[in-house]
C-alpha cells in the first residue's frame, strides 16, 4: 500500500510540475535588446546616402510558435529597441526593410532573428539588423 501511494503521490507530483512550466512571453526577468542600422539608398537602390542608427523604427517579437505578433515597440534615437519581461524560450525579432531588389509588390520584406533565452534573468543581445530606406 505504501508504494502504491509514492507511485501515487509522484505521478500528482509530476503532473502538477509539468503544467505549471511556462512558455514563452511575458512574466519573467529576461530582456531581449538589439540595434537597427539603416542603409539609406536612392529611389533607385544606385547609390548610398548614408548609413545610420534606425531611429523610430517598429520592431516586432513573436513568442515561440505563435502565428502573430506578440509585442510591438519603436526603436530610440540611436535605433535601439528592448523587450523587457521575458521568460526563457525561443523568440522570432522582426522588422521592414525596403526591397533592394525592386522586386517585390510590397516593396517591404521582413529583416528577422531568431533570439533564445535560456536562463532566468538573462539579458540577450541580438545581433544588429540591417535595413534599407
Amino acid at each position: 500500500m505504501k508504494i502504491i501511494c509514492s507511485a501515487l503521490f509522484v505521478a500528482i507530483l509530476s503532473t502538477f510540475l509539468l503544467s505549471c512550466s511556462k512558455e514563452e512571453g511575458v512574466g519573467g526577468n529576461s530582456t531581449i535588446y538589439g540595434k537597427i542600422i539603416t542603409h539609406d539608398y536612392n529611389a533607385e537602390f544606385t547609390a548610398l546616402k548614408g548609413i545610420y542608427p534606425a531611429a523610430d523604427e517598429d520592431v516586432f517579437l513573436i513568442y515561440g510558435t505563435d502565428r502573430s505578433f506578440s509585442q510591438r515597440i519603436r526603436t530610440n534615437y540611436q535605433g535601439i529597441y528592448e523587450f523587457k519581461y521575458l521568460r526563457p524560450g525561443d523568440y522570432t525579432v522582426y522588422a521592414y526593410s525596403k526591397d533592394s531588389t525592386l522586386t517585390l509588390p510590397s516593396g517591404n520584406y521582413a529583416v528577422v532573428l531568431n533570439v533564445k533565452i535560456d536562463n532566468k534573468k538573462e539579458e540577450v543581445e541580438a545581433p544588429d539588423m540591417k535595413i534599407f530606406r
